[in-house]
């Protein structure tokens, strides 16, 4: 599911159009995405964990030289 369908969903859930439910889901992206950007994780029981986790680097190479 993609974020359009993701808006066409929850328009459908909560029986309003879809231009209505757009700055609602925005609304709540956003909200996540401040909320890790500051370190915190976001726990939502029965749908999941959102947390920022250290990777380390992945090596690259170019494909033009090897």
């Amino acid at each position: 599911m993609n974020k359009t369908e993701f808006v066409g969903a929850v328009a459908e859930k909560l029986g309003v159009t879809k231009k209505e439910a757009t700055p609602k889901v925005e609304a709540v992206f956003d909200v996540i995405v401040e909320t890790l950007a500051i370190g915190e994780s976001i726990k939502i029981p029965g749908v999941g964990t959102f947390e920022v986790r250290e990777r380390a680097a992945r090596k690259g190479r170019n494909p033009q030289t090897g």
